[in-house]
């Protein structure tokens, strides 16, 4: 044996020996080996830091453990999913390994998942499916999931587009089956993005980019594709790779699509990875971009002594990255090797090394690690992240607000949940942020106009009623011109936008519906015109808040109301029943409290009624010639006044108005006479009406007349073809105040959306133009304007199609006449007591009335015993005189003595003050 083979033979012999040292030592329990096993994109910038913070974990580990030591295991994952199956079969098999750690795709972390439950190895893998398969837990028990539930971070981005008002989307993804399938991300966005009334509108799903020969043409196809189908220009990133983002944006911006009014957000994923992209690509072409990453403090000192430690090691092993700063990927990396530290160091404590073992005490941890706190629960990472949202500015980017879910966007870090029952902000975020192309404003979100791309604006060529739209043609369209109520309320319109609208006008001679189909398909982004709101319409454009009331109308021919009777209709009949009721009543009371001290109202019981008749008649012209005597009268005339004055003036007027307005009646009464009679009646066959009289009113097709013109209206009508006209409430009004002689309008029975300016599907214009109309009609101006342009024929200012003037009622008087009723009678009662005496009264009525037969009924008793005690003093009244001497007292048949009443020579007013007295 040579020198050199016993030299050979001797080192071999040594290594053994050391090798079985170690082995027994191990195996004896002074130092146990845990293996571990990891599967990462060592190639990647996320596998390398996960790489090097995997490495900080154990070494630290291994540095200060007397009992355990940690030995890890690395695979480079393959873009092809199904090798993770191999690989992790490797490791148990071969490696031993006791925990594998990794996978960045979900269907990696399911397939390791199956063969780890199989072999009982736990996988602790970096993501986590969008939506849980439902009983994850029993198929794959061995499956740890180290990741946030991507619904906050979907919930977040939603929470972005509700608060600039976005209602619609571009998401783009490179497909895979983590994003486009059952339970992916794009799901759950487009649900949350259902619940605050926005959409997504295209989805651009790009394939791997290891599949592609040529990234950026492919890109720019499909880019290309996109603008000639899609309005919105608010773009989703939501899951790519790094690579393939960097093509995006450089293809984006040579399109101008990464410019004024466009939008891009990109999701946490990629934002994360934004410190590791090149500089010039950032500042090129994606500045102005928002992003959103998670929260982690920077501040502790396990944090402090990790980067220092990790930048060290990261620039050695790649000194051609220029970032060596570790992300959140690295942050997870290394919390996951503590996971299974500190679940080591339980097993140890409770003398348990089995399997089952060892994954109870994965599950069971609870700690703050530099990724956030760890805690699980079904398998899951329990935690409610903190997420930052971050503005692409420069080279750079720059940290604007936090988001929660339970507090939406603040400027502060939150220190917990929200009040009870306050409302989280998700309206806005408060930051101040950069927007693509540096524009002062939110970006519309939108293919805005500009002068080289003017807004295609369809007008209706023609129109029933020229007020509302009018085109005048010129030798080229340049020269068209453009009148009408529609055209200056959108002219007002633009004026209050806050921002410049290129636009040019197409009038098109096509139905209303046609231009809604024209509007659909994207060949006119709007209308402007007398478009009417409907739901059916709503389906496939939108619509601006009405500038002009709509209903639909019945116009019908009218007969004028007037007749001989005329004089009669200022008062009801109640009224002039009522009237003459007390004017009868007046007339006794002032003959009861005039005929004895005044002779006008003496004489037979003709004359005296008669003057007492003329005289309150007269009063209601005051032309009465005889004078009142009594107080008493005095007071009845008063306010007997104060009833004609107010009855005559309101008489008066009333008939003025009456004989001024002229009184119109419609030939038609309803809807259902029309239907019952078969008659024909017309409207404007380019709108809906008719399908709206023939599917909803039920009127038969032949039944109804087609008129293109306002002006023919009147002719159709004239020569008998329609019997009625049904109109929208605009038109009705113009043609009515056109002509308001012969014709009346029904008040709509049938409500309608409005009149309103058309435009695509999701367009932000729509809601600034709601808004501009809302302001004009704040201000009058939209009133100004209908004013103006519809209603505005000088013939019919004073006129009106229908009867509005009613009879005076009853009601409106009663107050009067009770004032009148209860004054006269009063008056009477105080005139009965001061001429006679009350009781002497009712003695006279009680001696009279024992001489009436018993047979008599009360009411023709009562008026016998008036009727005898009014003749009775007659015959007193007859022997009031003169000297005694005088032919009168001469001529007279004595009368008792008892009753005779001598006034000798004494002068008249000291007899009648006598009489009075009496």
């Amino acid at each position: 044996m040579t020198i050199p083979e016993a030299l050979s033979r001797f080192s071999l012999f040594f290594l053994l020996i050391i090798s079985t040292f170690f082995f027994h030592s191990y195996g004896d329990g002074y130092t146990k080996v845990i293996r571990i096993g990891a599967i990462i994109d060592v190639n990647s910038r996320v596998g390398k830091e996960q790489q090097i913070a995997m490495e900080i974990g154990a070494q630290k580990y291994n540095n200060t453990s007397k009992t355990h030591k940690l030995a890890l295991h690395f695979r480079n994952a393959s873009e092809e999913a199904f090798r993770a199956v191999s690989l992790a079969e490797e490791l148990i098999e071969m490696q031993k390994v006791e925990v594998i750690i990794g996978m960045h795709t979900w269907q990696e972390a399911a397939l390791a998942a199956e063969v780890g439950s199989q072999a009982q190895v736990p996988i602790i893998s970096f993501v986590s499916p969008a939506i849980t398969p439902p009983l994850t837990q029993k198929r794959w028990p061995y499956l740890v999931r180290l990741a946030n539930n991507v619904t906050a971070h979907v919930k977040c981005i939603a929470d972005m587009v509700n608060a600039f008002s976005w209602q619609r989307v571009v998401v783009v993804y490179e497909e895979d089956g983590y994003v486009g399938g059952d339970y992916g991300m794009l799901s759950l966005l487009s649900e949350a993005l259902q619940d605050i009334g926005s959409l997504i509108e295209h989805r651009f799903a790009l394939p791997p980019i290891s599949f592609l020969p040529d990234v950026g043409e492919l890109i720019n196809e499909e880019l290309n594709k996109l603008v000639n189908k899609t309005q919105s220009r608010v773009f989703i990133v939501l899951h790519s790779s790094l690579e393939m983002v960097t093509h995006l944006f450089r293809e984006g911006s040579k399109m101008g699509l990464v410019d004024k009014d466009s939008a891009w957000i990109i999701s946490e994923s990629i934002t994360d990875l934004l410190d590791s992209v090149d500089k010039s690509v950032i500042s090129s072409y994606m500045g102005g971009s928002l992003g959103i990453k998670m929260h982690y403090s920077e501040k502790s000192s396990e944090y402090q002594e990790f980067q220092a430690q990790f930048r060290k090691k990261f620039r050695a092993k790649n000194p051609e990255e220029d970032n060596s700063n570790p992300g959140f990927y690295a942050l997870q990396a290394y919390d996951s090797i503590k996971v299974v530290i500190e679940a080591v160091e339980r097993m140890a404590r409770d003398t348990s090394s089995s399997p089952q073992a060892l994954l109870r005490e994965i599950l069971s941890s609870s700690f703050n690690g530099l990724s956030g706190e760890i805690q699980f629960q079904g398998g899951q990472l329990l935690q409610n992240p903190i997420l930052r949202i971050v503005n692409v500015v420069g080279k750079s980017y720059k940290e604007i607000d936090f988001w929660t879910q339970e507090n939406g966007f603040t400027t502060s870090l939150p220190t917990g949940k929200s009040e009870e029952n306050a409302t989280a902000n998700t309206q806005s975020l408060v930051g101040v942020l950069q927007w693509p192309g540096n524009l002062d404003r939110t970006p519309k979100g939108w293919n805005m106009p500009a002068k080289r791309n003017p807004m295609k604006i369809a007008v209706p060529g023609r129109t029933s009623f020229s007020k509302f739209v009018k085109v005048e043609y010129g030798k080229s369209p340049d020269q068209n011109k453009y009148r009408g109520f529609c055209i200056e309320v959108f002219d007002k319109v633009v004026e209050l936008l806050g921002y410049d609208l290129p636009y040019e006008f197409h009038p098109l001679n096509v139905t209303y519906p046609d231009m809604v189909q024209l509007v659909y398909n994207k060949t006119y982004d709007a209308v402007v015109g007398d478009m009417t709101l409907l739901a059916e319409r709503l389906q496939y454009v939108d619509f601006t808040v009405p500038y002009a009331e709509s209903g639909l109308s019945m116009v019908v021919p009218v007969k004028s109301q007037e007749s001989t009777w005329m004089f009669l209709k200022p008062f009801t009949w109640q009224m002039w029943a009522v009237t003459g009721a007390i004017l009868i009543y007046t007339v006794l009371v002032v003959w009861y409290l005039e005929q004895v001290p005044n002779s006008e109202f003496q004489g037979n019981w003709k004359r005296q009624f008669s003057t007492a008749l003329w005289f309150t008649f007269s009063s209601l012209f005051f032309a009465h010639k005889e004078q009142v005597h009594s107080n008493l009268s005095r007071v009845v005339m008063a306010v007997w006044l104060l009833l004609v004055m107010v009855l005559s003036s309101s008489y008066t007027a009333s008939l003025s108005s009456m004989l001024t307005v002229q009184q119109l009646q419609p030939n038609v009464t309803s809807i259902e006479w029309l239907k019952k009679n078969n008659l024909k009646i017309g409207c404007d066959g380019d709108s809906f009406v008719r399908t709206y009289l023939e599917k909803i009113e039920k009127f038969k097709p032949e039944n109804i007349i087609n008129i293109s013109s306002e002006y023919n209206y009147d002719r159709v009508f004239k020569n008998k073809s329609i019997t009625a006209a049904f109109l929208e409430l605009p038109y009705e009004k113009v043609y009515i105040s056109t002509y308001c002689n012969g014709y009346s309008g029904s008040t709509p029975t049938t409500k309608f959306g409005g009149l309103g300016f058309m435009f695509q599907k999701g367009s932000p214009m729509a809601r600034d133009f709601s808004k501009a109309i809302l302001l004009l009609s704040e201000k009058g101006e939209l009133t100004k304007l209908e004013a103006q342009w519809l209603y505005h024929s000088n013939e019919c200012t004073n006129n009106s199609s229908s009867s509005d003037t009613q009879s005076l009622k009853l009601e409106s008087f009663w107050a009067l006449f009770v004032i009148s009723g209860v004054t006269s009678t009063i008056c009477l009662l105080f005139s009965i007591i001061q001429s006679q005496g009350f009781f002497q009264l009712i003695q006279n009525m009680t001696q009279e009335g024992n001489g009436l037969p018993i047979d008599m009924t009360a009411w023709v008793r009562t008026l016998e015993l008036v009727k005898r005690i009014y003749s009775k003093k007659l015959t007193q009244k007859t022997h009031l005189c003169g000297p005694t001497d005088s032919p009168m007292h001469q001529q007279d048949t004595a009368p008792p003595a008892s009753t005779i009443i001598v006034l000798s020579s004494a002068p008249p007013e000291t007899q009648m003050e006598t009489l009075n007295n009496r």
